[in-house]
């Protein structure tokens, strides 16, 4: 097999693997604590090039031994950290979480990626391409919040930059979750979320849920797509995607996932009841509030009048709530466009009308 010796190198990036391949390499060689970008990382994910990791080499002017010292212990002090205890309950505590969302359908293939942060600088993740109900205490990551992975055996998550993002921007978040659960998915794919008030379980630990726009997964873009929403929303529809939502540990992070997967669901069986959906009046909706308060639970909600707290659905279906654009930009009548608006009088004057014939 034909090698190229990248060991001289401390930081591997993806230009440096793609001119392996470019230049018919199918081996890379690397010492022992050698950096790879997060990119690179993603590139041999892709296959058609294996790392092979070796013990530290001695270029022939010599190297300081203070600084392969410190990078030896940087490295043994990182693998230390990956094997605590802490880290060895939270991987446990994913393990059964992937197996929860796998047996729900909530995720399928290698679909789906959850961490949890381990400390201030690092955050134990599941790896690229594996399923997350066959998970081992062998199959993670341990990536610092630049997304590099500093142990492991297993290639991290190519998202995991969406969950770093949401770290940065909520300290009380201690765990995310990202995954396909189908009712949810399903308002994400038409580009709408479901109405609120209805359901007071999903009130108090969901609340109503944001809309992030589409990006590619995996890219940078995509992880910022959610910044405008996680301060104020633990639960966020990924447009054309899927979900991610946060919490203060892994197993609530799931619980998230089920409460908004069957609360969508149950919109969308009663959409078929012939009968309009009733929600829950805004002066109780007020009480729901308060006790989410008291949990230190987010919502945009907090500060609002009781007449503004609950969705009304959108005449006629009462199924779905359209949210701003991405813009933030507002139609008519405060968030109805003109041509719901209109259609709306339209409605409203033909009933009327057919009132007054009747009498």
């Amino acid at each position: 097999m034909k090698t190229i010796d990248l060991r001289e190198l401390k930081v591997i990036t993806e230009v440096d693997l793609a001119g392996a391949v470019r230049d018919g390499f199918l081996e890379v060689r690397v010492s022992q604590g050698t950096l790879l970008t997060p990119s690179a990382r993603d590139y041999l994910s892709g296959g058609g090039l294996t790392l092979v990791q070796d013990s530290p080499s001695v270029p022939a002017q010599g190297r300081a031994a203070a600084g392969s010292s410190t990078t030896a212990s940087s490295q043994s002090s990182n693998d230390a950290l990956f094997r605590s205890p802490e880290a060895s309950a939270l991987k446990e505590e994913i393990i059964r979480a992937g197996r929860k969302l796998w047996e729900r359908q909530y995720i399928d293939g290698n679909g789906g990626n959850i961490s949890a942060r381990l400390n201030d600088q690092y955050v134990i993740c599941t790896p690229a391409l594996h399923s997350k109900g066959d998970l081992t205490m062998d199959d993670f990551a341990l990536v610092d919040m630049a997304g590099s992975q500093v142990a492991g055996t297993q290639l991290r998550s190519s998202e995991i930059m969406l969950h770093l993002e949401i770290y940065k921007a909520v300290p009380q978040a201690r765990a995310v979750m990202h995954c396909h659960p189908p009712h949810a998915t399903a308002y994400a794919i038409t580009g709408t979320i479901p109405p609120g008030c209805m359901i007071p379980e999903h009130e108090v630990l969901v609340g109503k849920v944001a809309l992030a726009p589409y990006e590619t997964p995996g890219t940078a873009e995509f992880a910022q797509t959610v910044l405008p929403y996680v301060r104020d929303h633990n639960m966020i529809l990924l447009q054309n995607h899927g979900v991610v939502c946060w919490a203060d540990t892994v197993t609530h992070a799931e619980w998230c996932v089920e409460v908004v997967d069957a609360y969508c669901r149950i919109i969308i069986l009663a959409s078929h009841l012939d009968a309009p959906l009733m929600p829950i009046p805004n002066r109780k909706a007020a009480d729901l509030l308060e006790i989410k308060k008291k949990l230190g639970l987010p919502d945009s909600r907090y500060g609002l009048r009781e007449c503004q707290l609950c969705d009304l659905p959108e005449f006629p279906e009462g199924l779905t709530v359209r949210p701003q654009d991405r813009h933030g930009e507002e139609g008519a009548a405060g968030g109805v466009s003109s041509e719901e608006l209109e259609s709306i009088v339209q409605a409203i004057t033909d009933k009327l009308m057919t009132a007054l014939k009747i009498r």
